[in-house]
Formats: structure tokens, C-alpha cells, sequence
């Protein structure tokens, strides 16, 4: 059925092929995949009265699976309390480069980065204007990744590629003859390491001749390298993308919603069921089906309503929960089910309780994390050496050093678990296992400590500051036993 629904998508010839993939898979992501389709589900004979099959029907029942699955796994990944933070040796760099991601709203836009990567790829751009750093995700159906032979990780280019209506040109700024408002224009720009590169739009018709550059929008950036971050989500794909994390779920989701609508079709037809007259009849014209009005039939005739009992209703309804059950075996979604938990969990129960989540969620910590959020820091990094960068009107200063992930916990711990965490790692630190700085970083994320070593100082400050009061006291006591009398 997904292979029917993708056909009915039109694809572009002017574009690759993989611009449709992600197309179609960002229409299930969104939910709107069933529009392409001319028919709603309670249409059964067309204006001509032929029948209409169903696979030309939108499902009336929308169970979006997919997305669930997809939100479930990111906000796992980077949602509040599970963003990791990026540790450095250099203190200066770290706590500048703390300050200058969250300025740029670095945990909403790696969920949206992860949300829409969900597909199979998705770009991270870098820029900074007016020394202040802004970033964003990209889609990628209409951009074209071009990377280095000799180093495979690297980009030489991104090229932005897509047909847009003139009118949508005139209001985006661009002077479109009136003529020409409800034609297709071709609108490309390029990202490499020199410069962020529009040109003018062109008719399609014209799309044979070299496009003119706009050097009203064209950016000289000069960084030396190309400013966008390329994500592939999970691993497969085509090496441009990676896997899509809800493909194998395509399926199931789509038999899910028909067969939950074509139940919700018996439902109301058992309560308002058919009424069969076996002729002979006495009853003349329209009838009216009431408690009210007798129907009279002569002694030949028989009248009946035709009835269905709740058994198919029960059956669609088990179908579609063991359906369901699958679909999440496959993406790797969350299985357990709240209802059936009668206590409080703690940290470690409730990651047994979702350990198919959080392998998908591991994988995407990989993708978005170790690979894509470094890299994109690094990035910063270096544009700040040629540009500056400010942060509530303040330089920063942004040292290259190596930098390192440091994620929390999958799940809170309960208070339960910080009493035994706080035990083991006091016995490994009176034991010397471990140092002070250790112990805090890794106890940091359930008390909120953003910075390690601000908090040993606060630490060494409360107890320089008790030492002083003991000894005050104490030399108080000394002088009142010392006394006369």
C-alpha cells in the first residue's frame, strides 16, 4: 500500500531521485502522506456511481505511529536533562563555548535537527552575523552534499536546488516580471569554503543557460571550510543518507489506520443498521424507521434489520494491537505499557522498562552527538578566530582545544539511587579511586551542576568558612573556661 501512496506522489524528473524518498518520508513523518489521495474514506461511489476502491480513500483514522516512535527517541536524546555537555581542558574554552551554544538555543535546535534527520539526513548551518552565532537545521530533499575524494568526512560544497512560483520569489524580495508570477523558477545557492553563494532565479524554461550570481545576497565569508554540519541519522542508507529510523513501520502504520477506520465504518453502521422488506409489503413511499411509527407488512411479506454483533469490532481491535506490537519491535519503540506499573521505578528499572528505546536512542547519540554536535563545535571554534563572537555583548574567546561528549543519565535517578550513588562514591573517593572533580562530574547531572570546577570552589569556600567558625568557637571556649571566677 506505501508503494501506492509513493506513486501517487509526483516526482520531479528535474530533481535526484532520493529528493522524492525524503519527500514522501517527510509526508509520513508529518502525517500528511494520505493527501495526495482524491477520495475521503465515507466516499464509496464516485460523482459517475462506480465504486471506489480504497486504496483511493484517505483513511479517516490516523494513527501516526511513526512520529511517536520518532518524538519518543528524541526526546530521549536531547530532551530536558539529557542534553550532553561538552567538557574540555581548557576551562576558558569550555565555559565560553557553554555560553555562546546556549546563546545560539543549541537544545531546541538539536531537537529539531534530530526531528526532521529522522527521514535519513539533515544539515546543520553555522552562521554568524554581527558576532553574534546563529544556527539552524536544514531539510535535505533539495540539497546536494558534494565531499572531499581524499577525506570522505569533509564537504567540499552543499548545493541548494528546488523550483518555487514566482509570486513566492516576489514576496521572498526578488523583482518577477508580473507575467511570470505563476511560473516555475529555479532558486540555487551554494555553500563551499569561500562563500555562501545565491544566484539569480531563473524560469525552468531557461534552466539550459548559466544562472546568474547575485551578488546583492552573495556572503564572502572566507572560512575555509563549508559551514554546514552533514548528518546521516542511523547507519545504512545510500551514503548520502543515512537509515530512516520509521521505514520498517511504514507498512504496519498505514494497514494500523485502515483497518481502524473501516472498524469506526461497522461501528456506525450497527447503529444505524440496514432495514430489509421481503415483499409483499403494505407500506407505500418513504419509510420512517422509529419506535413510533409500526411497520405493517402483509402475511407473505417480512421486514428485518440487518444487524452485526461487536466480534469484528473486538477482532479489528486485537488485529491492530498485535500490528501495533510489531511495528514497535521493528523501529525499536517503546513497548512498555504505564498501566501496568503500580509503584515508583527507579532510574535502572525504567531503563530495563525501555531498553529497545534507548538502544535507537543510543544509536542517534552517535549520529547526532559523538559525530554531529562536535563537529559543529569545532566549527564554531574556528569561525570564531576570524570573526569574534559575542554573547550578551560580550566577547568570548574560543580557544581551539579537544572537546568530549558527557551524557547523563538515560533516565532521573530517584532518591533512592542518589543515596546509594552518593555512598559508592564516597567510599571510592576516601579510597582514592577516584578525585573530588570526578566524583561531582559524575554526580552532576541529577543536581544540576553545570560547572564542575566553580562548584569545588564553592565547596572549598563552605568549608574554609566552617573551619573559621569551629575555631572561633573554640577560642571562645577556651577564653570562658580561662576565666577568673
Amino acid at each position: 500500500m506505501f508503494a501506492t501512496i509513493k506513486a501517487a506522489v509526483q516526482a520531479d524528473p528535474d530533481l535526484p531521485a532520493r529528493a522524492h524518498d525524503i519527500d514522501v518520508l517527510g509526508r509520513v513523518l508529518n502525517g500528511t502522506v494520505y493527501d495526495v489521495l482524491p477520495y475521503e474514506f465515507h466516499d464509496e461511489k464516485n460523482g459517475a456511481g462506480e465504486y471506489i476502491p480504497l486504496r483511493q480513500r484517505k483513511p479517516s483514522v490516523r494513527y501516526n505511529l511513526c512520529r511517536i516512535v520518532v518524538e519518543d527517541s528524541v526526546s530521549l536524546l536531547f530532551g530536558e536533562g539529557r542534553f550532553p555537555q561538552v567538557e574540555s581542558e581548557n576551562k576558558e574554552t569550555r565555559d565560553n563555548l557553554a555560553l555562546a551554544l546556549k546563546s545560539a538555543r543549541i537544545n531546541a535546535v538539536m531537537i529539531d535537527a534530530a526531528m526532521r534527520g529522522s527521514v535519513g539526513s539533515v544539515a546543520l548551518h553555522m552562521r554568524i552575523l554581527r558576532e553574534r552565532l546563529f544556527l539552524d537545521a536544514l531539510d535535505t530533499a533539495f540539497l546536494t552534499p558534494e565531499f572531499d575524494p581524499d577525506a570522505p568526512d569533509t564537504l567540499i560544497r552543499v548545493t541548494e536546488r528546488r523550483k518555487v512560483r514566482g509570486d513566492a520569489l516576489r514576496d521572498a524580495g526578488y523583482a518577477i516580471q508580473p507575467d511570470m508570477l505563476n511560473q516555475m523558477h529555479w532558486f540555487q545557492r551554494v555553500w563551499d569554503g569561500d562563500a555562501d553563494t545565491w544566484f539569480v532565479p531563473q524560469p525552468v524554461a531557461d534552466a539550459e543557460q548559466e544562472p546568474a550570481i547575485d551578488a546583492q545576497r552573495t556572503v564572502q565569508h572566507g572560512l575555509g571550510f563549508v559551514p554546514i554540519v552533514w548528518v546521516r541519522n542511523l547507519p545504512g542508507g545510500n551514503g548520502i543518507d543515512g537509515g530512516c529510523t520509521f521505514r520498517p513501520a511504514i507498512e504496519t502504520q498505514i494497514e494500523i489506520d485502515y483497518q481502524l477506520s473501516q472498524a469506526g465504518r461497522g461501528l456506525k453502521y450497527s447503529s444505524d443498521p440496514t432495514l430489509l422488506i421481503k415483499e409483499p409489503a403494505s407500506e407505500e413511499g418513504n419509510l420512517v424507521r422509529s419506535a413510533a411509527n409500526a411497520l405493517v407488512v402483509s402475511e407473505n411479506g417480512d421486514a428485518k434489520l440487518l444487524e452485526i454483533n461487536g466480534t469484528a469490532s473486538a477482532a479489528v481491535i486485537e488485529y491492530v494491537r498485535v500490528l501495533r506490537e510489531m511495528a514497535l519491535e521493528q523501529i525499536h519503540g517503546n513497548r512498555s505499557n504505564a498501566d501496568k506499573v503500580s509503584a515508583a521505578q527507579s532510574g535502572r528499572a525504567l531503563e530495563l522498562m525501555h531498553q529497545p528505546l534507548i538502544w535507537l536512542a543510543d544509536n542517534l547519540r552517535v549520529s547526532y552527538g559523538e559525530d554531529a554536535l562536535l563537529r559543529l563545535c569545532h566549527m564554531i571554534i574556528a569561525a570564531s578566530q576570524k570573526f569574534g563572537i559575542r554573547v550578551g555583548g560580550k566577547p568570548v574567546k574560543l580557544a581551539p582545544a579537544p572537546l568530549v561528549l558527557r551524557w547523563p543519565a538515560w533516565f532521573a535517578p530517584t532518591e533512592s539511587d542518589k543515596q546509594t550513588q552518593a555512598g559508592t562514591l564516597a567510599t571510592h573517593r576516601q579510597a582514592g579511586h577516584i578525585s573530588q572533580e570526578t566524583a561531582i562530574a559524575s554526580m552532576s547531572a541529577a543536581y544540576d551542576i553545570e560547572d564542575v570546577p566553580a562548584e569545588i570552589a564553592r565547596i572549598k569556600s563552605d568549608e574554609a568558612a566552617a573551619d573559621a567558625r569551629a575555631a572561633a568557637q573554640a577560642a571562645a571556649t577556651q577564653v570562658a573556661e580561662t576565666a577568673p571566677g
